[in-house]
């Protein structure tokens, strides 16, 4: 007989999971969708907008979360992380000089772009839930929002960024910073998703979806980098 020594056949951790249920796509929200077996984890792929989730049986709790977080030591004085956050600014400067007011969503620790903005000019507020979970910046209207390295640690993807599309102005600017994905077996070897915080992992497909349901511009810049632009 095959197989294992119990006489049982070995089912793989994505088929375990596919029986007991397959959960929609927090982008779109279609339930077409297929699984990824990265053999440790298990990940999802929307047919439609080519997002890739992680199941949320795998989501680490807050604490365990922020205390990733707290291991980055993103610095104002550090040249390097300022050429990093430089590529989402610059398409600000290009396309909305100031005066003009920006938020930039998921500063993390060191809100390192924030002061960067600060020093061109521009009036600037910053959101982060684990440390600078001010409210109030929700209550306002911005020339441009910024996205550094977040939407890769968010739950509820379309939730979230269709709050900050409220929140621009038109012609506003939502600037993204995010490696984009692209096919199935580079994804099962890619380092992006090694980070254990790192959940949602966006497509060119996703970033055009999101355009068509705001009736937005769309464009990419630079390879880490969407721009999307409201209309008047």
């Amino acid at each position: 007989m095959g197989g294992n020594s119990g006489g049982s056949p070995i089912i793989s951790p994505l088929k375990v999971f596919s029986m007991i249920s397959e959960p929609s796509c927090p982008l779109c929200r279609r339930p077409d969708i297929y699984g990824i077996d990265c053999a440790e984890k298990i990940y999802y792929r929307c047919r439609r907008c080519r997002l890739v989730f992680l199941d949320a049986r795998f989501y680490l709790e807050p604490a365990a979360e922020k205390a990733v977080y707290d291991w980055h030591e993103n610095r104002a004085d550090d040249a390097g992380y300022r050429s990093f956050l430089s590529r989402s600014l610059q398409e600000i400067v290009q396309r909305r000089p100031p005066p003009a007011a920006g938020l930039d969503f998921g500063c993390g620790p060191g809100p390192v772009l924030m002061a960067m903005a600060r020093e061109e000019g521009y009036e600037m507020a910053a959101y982060d839930k684990f440390y600078a979970d001010d409210p109030g910046v929700f209550l306002r209207k911005y020339d441009f929002i910024t996205c550094t390295e977040v939407v890769e640690h968010l739950r509820d993807p379309v939730g979230e960024l269709d709050r900050l599309w409220t929140l621009l102005k038109p012609r506003g600017l939502l600037v993204v910073q995010t490696k984009r994905v692209l096919d199935d077996v580079r994804f099962k070897s890619w380092f992006y998703r090694r980070d254990p915080t790192h959940i949602s992992f966006f497509a060119p497909d996703s970033f055009e979806w999101l355009a068509e349901r705001w009736g937005a511009k769309l464009a990419f810049p630079q390879g880490d980098v969407a721009v999307l632009v409201k209309g008047a």
